[in-house]
């Protein structure tokens, strides 16, 4: 009989006082069986530095941060990917919060271990403790990273201490039966291995007892050493069982799936009957199709034959499919999970019944300014969606973006998609050296200048402003500049010259947002969605009161008075005051 990777854990802190934890550990295992053996399950521990103010809130985040993001990297990334992408992004995330704490900051040690099939990797900074009990072998897997201070002894390499880091990595075959003790440093000369060793074996079937039993030996050494306890935390994993050696790979990965060839309509695919073929790209076909057994519509998206080779492009293919999963907004374009196993590479999406924005505009040339606004506002919302997951969308152009027949935005199209934490942005790399910019791109694409979500902010700006005027914001093509040079000679085409309808607020707005220096532009993509939301009203209010002077001067009349007024009352009240002192 087959069986799979089974765990047991438990765990004891020493807590007199449960604000003054430092310590934060936690085994998560998914439920979900696929998820289990792609991602594996997950044992953890972070220690933050005692003379620390938000000792606790270090730890914790560091714990949940990384079990958050983890089990949310794409399924096609291997366990070392997913795991130092996101401890770099976690620590660089609290090496930037911390300068914003007085008297502590989210500096934390933390040590990982992923249980996955017959293997588990440790993944370790800082000077929190690992060991492992395997028989009558007690070690210590971790290593001490720590610097000594006065006759302190403070973690070095930890989290969140410097931008970069420098992770330990190491991957380890397990067996069944093997015992896996975390605790922090602050254990470190209390209890010796045979205490561990007695103490585990004696609790073998209830873990957490076991744990409990060494805090408790814990507290009695460090009480008579004359030393407090507060920081002592135990956390035991043990191996139950493990899956069978014979069981060959458990799941297949997208990756491994093979590409259909070319398909005409009235073929079928995996249960599907392709009714239609939507676009063909050198890069990838998209088709119209209709699931057989529920009857249900969709469109899939699937790589060109001609990509099979090139893995990269395969790689960032399954990225595509992962940003659809987890961006959840009615203004971008849905996955849809398929409904059997595949066996091809593809990924479905729900049809949207519209057409691009270009060919909408053609057929509505008269559409009002609110009407124009509503469909920026719209856009404007599904980009702020892809970046509150950390998603550069890249390739925001009229043609990408379709209306329905209720109006309704639908911004498609992941090709071009970047994660924004990705050590290297190969996407964005890609878009210059494949030919791929736009007259709506920002300059820094075509200048090889870093890119980021004002990268975004300014295709998005840049195809409002076509929306609301038919014309571009520059004389000049931002796609093709080649120097820094020429943006000095980029002279923005003001708004309200091709459109007076356009309000002056807006008109700003755009200004700022196009900017050609990235640095110049708005620094949150909010900030511009407060002002097309609010801006239009704004200037309308504005209208209004230079219409109406006489009413304006009145009002700026009583407004006077009614401020002589207060100030007199001010003035009598202060008066009495100090008579009243002055008596006493």
């Amino acid at each position: 009989m087959q069986s799979g990777l089974s765990l047991s854990f438990g765990h004891a802190f020493v807590a007199p006082d449960q604000r003054r934890h430092r310590s934060s550990m936690s085994v998560q295992v998914p439920d979900n069986a696929r998820q289990l053996e792609i991602k594996g399950a997950c044992a953890i521990i972070a220690d933050s530095t005692w003379r620390n103010a938000i000792a606790r809130q270090a730890g914790d985040i560091s714990v949940r941060g990384f079990l958050a993001d983890y089990y949310s990297t794409p399924d096609h990334w291997d366990i070392k990917t997913s795991a130092t992408r996101v401890l770099r992004a976690l620590n660089g995330w609290c090496y930037s919060q911390s300068r914003y704490v007085q008297g502590g900051s989210y500096i934390s040690s933390l040590s990982a271990i992923i249980f996955r099939g017959r293997e588990s990797y440790l993944f370790h900074m800082g000077d929190t403790l690992v060991f492992r009990l395997r028989g009558a072998e007690f070690e210590q897997l971790s290593r001490d990273h720590v610097t000594d201070l006065g006759g302190y002894r403070y973690p070095s390499r930890a989290l969140g201490m410097d931008n970069n880091i420098d992770i330990d990595h190491m991957s380890l075959p397990l067996k069944t039966g093997d015992v896996f003790l975390f605790t922090s440093q602050a254990v470190r000369g209390t209890l010796t291995p045979t205490d561990y060793v007695h103490a585990i074996r004696q609790q073998d079937n209830d873990l957490d007892a076991a744990c409990e039993r060494l805090a408790g030996m814990a507290r009695e050494r460090a009480g008579a050493r004359g030393y407090g306890a507060e920081a002592f935390c135990f956390q035991l994993v043990r191996v139950d069982t493990l899956p069978d050696e014979d069981m060959g790979p458990p799941v297949q990965f997208p990756g491994q799936l093979p590409i259909p060839a070319e398909l005409e309509a009235g073929d079928r695919i995996d249960g599907f009957l392709i009714e239609s073929i939507i676009s063909r790209t050198a890069r990838a076909h998209v088709y119209g199709v209709r699931d057989e057994t529920s009857l249900r519509r969709m469109a899939m998206k699937v790589p060109s034959p001609a990509m099979s080779s090139r893995n990269p492009y395969l790689e960032h293919f399954l990225l595509q499919q992962w940003i659809g999963e987890r961006v959840r907004s009615p203004f971008v374009v849905r996955i849809v999970a398929p409904p059997r196993p595949r066996r091809h590479l593809y990924y479905l999406m729900r049809p949207i019944e519209g057409q691009p924005l270009d060919h909408w505009l053609a057929q509505h040339p008269d559409a009002g300014l609110e009407q124009r606004l509503d469909i920026a506002r719209q856009l404007a919302r599904a980009v702020h969606a892809l970046h509150r997951r950390d998603i550069l969308h890249q390739a925001i152009r009229p043609e990408n973006i379709m209306i329905d027949e209720h109006e309704q935005v639908v911004l498609i199209d992941f090709g071009a998609c970047a994660r924004r934490l990705d050590d290297d942005n190969n996407a964005a790399l890609a878009l210059a050296r494949d030919g791929r910019l736009g007259m709506h791109s920002a300059p820094e694409y075509a200048l090889g200048l870093g890119v980021s979500r004002r990268s975004d902010q300014y295709s998005l700006a840049s195809t409002i402003y076509w929306l609301l005027t038919g014309a571009m914001p520059y004389d000049i093509a931002p796609d093709t500049l080649e120097s820094e040079q020429a943006l000095s000679g980029m002279t923005y085409r003001r708004a309200r010259e091709i459109n007076a309808q356009i309000p002056t607020s807006i008109d700003d707005a755009l200004a700022r947002a196009l900017s050609p220096r990235r640095a110049l532009r708005f620094r949150r993509l909010s900030e511009m969605i407060q002002t097309l939301r609010h801006g239009a009203a704004l200037d309308d209010d504005d209208d209004d009161e230079a219409s109406s002077s006489g009413e304006k001067t009145l009002d700026a009349s009583s407004r006077q008075k009614a401020l002589r007024l207060w100030q007199g009352i001010a003035a009598a009240l202060l008066l009495i005051l100090v008579a009243v002192m002055l008596i006493q």
